[in-house]
C-alpha cells in the first residue's frame, strides 16, 4: 500500500470523513510545500505532549504552568457543583459553554452506545463516570443532565446511562434530566446554536 493510501485510510477514519474527503485532504497536501508539511508533522507530534486529560471531567486540555490535574472548568470555584452535565465529547462541551447558558460541572463520556452494542460498558466511561458522581455528591451535588444527540445512538446511550445512574440518583435524591425542546429530532449537539442550547436547557425534562 503506498503513501497516499495509507494516509486516505487514515482520514477516512476521523469522524464524519468519507473516501471523497479522505482523498481531497491527501491531494490537498500534496500541492503543499515540504515546510507546511513539517509544520503539521511537528504539530500532530506535539499533540500528546502538550494535552492532557482532565482527572474529573475527563475532557482534553493544555498542559499550564500550574501543573493541575484538572482543567480550567473544573479549578473553577465559582462553577455551581449541584449541576453535572454529561457530554459524549469535549466538542460539545465546547458547544454549551459557548451559548453561555450553563454554569455548572461537565463530565466527557468519551462516545455513544450503537444500538443492539452487546458491551456497552466499553464504548464509555461507564465506571469512571459513577466514581465521578460518588465524589460530586459530597459536593452538593443535585442534578445530572444528560446532554447527549438526539438521534438513535445518543438516545440508545441516554437510556443506558439513567439505567446506570439511577441506584446512585436515588440513593442521593438526585434529579436526573435531559436537555428539552429546542433540539430537534437528530440533532447533533456540536451543530447546534447558543439559542438553541439555551432553550434546551432552560426546557430540560
Amino acid at each position: 500500500m503506498s503513501s497516499v493510501d495509507k494516509l486516505i485510510e487514515i482520514f477516512r477514519n476521523f469522524p464524519g470523513i468519507g473516501p471523497r474527503q479522505a482523498k481531497r485532504f491527501v491531494y490537498y497536501l500534496l500541492t503543499r510545500n515540504a515546510g507546511t508539511l513539517e509544520e503539521l508533522s511537528r504539530l500532530i507530534l506535539e499533540l500528546k505532549k502538550e494535552i492532557k486529560i482532565c482527572g474529573s471531567c475527563y475532557r482534553f486540555f493544555s498542559k499550564d504552568a500550574s501543573k493541575s490535574s484538572l482543567c480550567e472548568i473544573c479549578r473553577d470555584e465559582h462553577r455551581d457543583k449541584t449541576f453535572l452535565m454529561i457530554v459524549s465529547k469535549d466538542v460539545d462541551l465546547e458547544t454549551i459553554e459557548k451559548s453561555h447558558s450553563y454554569s455548572g460541572l461537565y463530565f466527557v463520556i468519551g462516545g455513544s452506545i450503537p444500538i443492539l452494542e452487546k458491551e456497552p460498558d466499553k464504548q464509555i466511561r461507564g465506571k469512571e463516570l459513577l466514581l465521578a458522581i460518588e465524589k460530586k455528591v459530597a459536593g452538593g451535588l443535585k442534578e445530572i443532565i444528560l446532554a447527549l444527540n438526539l438521534n438513535p445512538e445518543g438516545e440508545n446511550t441516554s437510556d443506558y446511562l439513567e439505567k446506570l445512574l439511577s441506584p446512585i440518583a436515588v440513593k442521593n435524591n438526585i434529579k436526573i434530566s435531559t436537555l428539552g425542546r429546542g433540539l430537534s429530532t437528530g440533532t447533533e449537539l456540536e451543530y447546534s446554536d447558543a439559542d438553541t442550547i439555551k432553550n434546551a436547557f432552560r426546557n430540560r425534562e
